[in-house]
């Protein structure tokens, strides 16, 4: 091969120096350099906007109320309040009922950088990628990968569907799982205390093909007619008590779905990577993004992959081309170090609001705990102790019956156990909300031990 002359070489070179000034220079106008780029004129406004002081106890958001045309108000935490959350409401409510994830934001601010996403206006505007599915191919890979890391699922030879967080996949689960039942409509159940949406959403669709029908010990010595298909919900971590459920149900007609939304090294130890035929996950209790809406679901069988599929693409066509390309942002964050800073910095928070809590509560004659043994973890190597998304509390006494009640008195928000097909002597505490919530949750819960009459000494 004919050897280039070096100053031909460096003729390319310098010309392709001018090209490139001369392109920078449609900049330039009136004597000035003009700073025209879209992206430096959004990044300054978001910056502007996350600037916002709110005292620490809130936050200013893009798509926030706006006041007289100006900037985004300061949206107050629970028990706050004033035009930029300064002011204290000592007499509030402690608000320990919802699920949401907040505790994660503190690691999301120390990478504002790299977890930041600036979108064009012209970002995927077509309704498919461009092998014509639902789903980025990048994004999958990357979960998969997520997965590998962590030891908390087996990915090879399985499929992936993606869904508007794991709960438009819980459908899409017994949907599939209930085609060509027999005679009778396929009967969905889980074991008390179960996640409430379980129930609700199959009452919801109110479809031929299923029925909710209770707790599963209610069919375990009920199974003798194969007529009848059963479908399974299995939660592990549980949501209430943090427990690592199995199946109950072990005949050839029964099905299970496990959802392992909360199967993260921050909520319970990875004893080895989850091998089910049916396993849904969520980016709201991994990333703590519940907000933006996505889940997948792991599947074995083919002919299942491809009904939950169809349901998702009838249903909304997949999920949002804008959610994907954040979740694939986010976990490109999270799979940085192999993943560890992340889950290492939820452990320890979850960990210490457990420790925390659970050394109040032992002051109590009044108030349990539900009890969670340390257990070996694969991804920490290490035995571990708890420290699960929720407090599983339980009203020790006879006249506590209803022990909702009683912590709405002492100004308590959680969320009855009935709602979970459990009793009333139950109620679930959220321990992942923000820190505010959770400091205003045990001030109040130490108030309500301090109360006590022979209440236990340290």
């Amino acid at each position: 091969m004919e050897k280039v002359p070096r100053f031909m070489y460096f003729g390319c070179l310098v010309t392709s120096m001018i090209l490139n000034l001369v392109f920078l220079m449609n900049l330039y106008g009136g004597g000035q350099w003009k700073v025209i780029s879209w992206s430096r004129q959004a990044a300054e406004y978001a910056e502007a906007v996350e600037a916002i002081p709110c005292s620490g106890h809130g936050r200013a958001y893009l798509d926030g109320l706006v006041v007289d045309g100006e900037q985004p108000v300061c949206e107050c935490n629970s028990c706050y309040g004033g035009s930029h959350c300064s002011d204290f409401l000592p007499d509030c409510v402690a608000d320990a009922d919802s699920g949401d994830p907040i505790f994660l934001e503190p690691f999301w601010m120390q990478h504002a950088a790299n977890s930041a996403l600036l979108v064009a206006g012209w970002h995927r505007m077509s309704y498919r990628f461009s092998d014509q599915s639902y789903i980025s191919q990048v994004l999958e890979m990357h979960i998969r990968k997520l997965h590998a890391k962590v030891g908390n699922a087996v990915t090879d030879g399985r499929f992936i569907v993606f869904g508007a967080g794991s709960i438009q996949l819980l459908n899409a689960a017994v949907f599939a799982l209930s085609q060509n039942s027999s005679v009778s409509p396929a009967k969905v159940i889980a074991s008390a205390p179960y996640y409430a949406v379980y129930k609700a959403q199959t009452e919801l669709f109110n479809s031929v093909n299923y029925k909710f029908a209770g707790d599963t010990s209610l069919w375990q010595n009920n199974t003798s007619d194969n007529t009848t298909k059963f479908i399974e919900f299995v939660t592990s971590p549980n949501n209430p008590d943090g427990k690592l459920n199995k199946a109950v149900l072990h005949i050839e007609n029964a099905k299970t779905i496990y959802d392992h939304a909360y199967y993260w090294p921050h909520f319970t130890a990875i004893p080895a990577p989850a091998d089910e035929d049916l396993m849904l996950f969520t980016i709201s209790k991994s990333t703590g993004h519940a907000g933006s809406r996505f889940g997948w679901a792991i599947i074995k069988d083919e002919a299942v992959y491809q009904r939950m599929q169809s349901y998702v693409g009838y249903n909304t066509m997949g999920v949002s081309r804008d959610t994907q390309l954040r979740a694939l942002k986010l976990l490109s964050v999270v799979l940085e170090g192999e993943g560890r800073e992340i889950f290492e910095f939820a452990y320890n928070t979850m960990r210490q609001r457990w420790e925390r809590l659970s050394n109040i509560l032992s002051m109590s004659k009044r108030f349990s705990l539900q009890k969670i043994a340390p257990q070996f973890c694969s991804f920490f190597q290490k035995v571990r102790g708890p420290s699960p998304a929720y407090a599983w509390l339980k009203c020790e006494k006879e006249e506590d019956k209803d022990c909702y009640s009683v912590l709405i008195a002492a100004n308590i928000n959680g969320r009855a156990g009935s709602v979970f097909g459990a009793e009333d002597q139950y109620v679930r505490l959220s321990l992942i909300k923000s820190q505010d919530a959770f400091e205003i949750l045990l001030d109040k819960i130490t108030n309500l031990v301090a109360k006590e009459e022979g209440t236990k000494s340290m």
